[in-house]
């Protein structure tokens, strides 16, 4: 669930975080933001699908802790 809110802060429609970076680099256009976010997109989707074929992979800290 943390994945893909990380995910939905990050990527048009709401994008909230490339809003707040906006507002801090007004110099900046939008567009150029969110091309400069395409890799982190990318593996944010690449670690959700990991997460998601292999749920064992977010229990792994979990178990190393006990």
């Amino acid at each position: 669930m943390v994945v893909l809110t990380e995910i939905g802060l990050i990527t048009p429609p709401i994008g909230m975080n490339v809003f707040v970076l906006k507002a801090n680099l007004p110099q900046v256009p939008v567009g150029k933001i969110f091309k400069g976010l395409v890799p982190f997109i990318a593996v944010d989707v690449v670690r959700l699908a990991l997460l998601v074929s292999f749920p064992a992979i977010s229990l792994l800290l979990v178990r190393m802790m006990n």
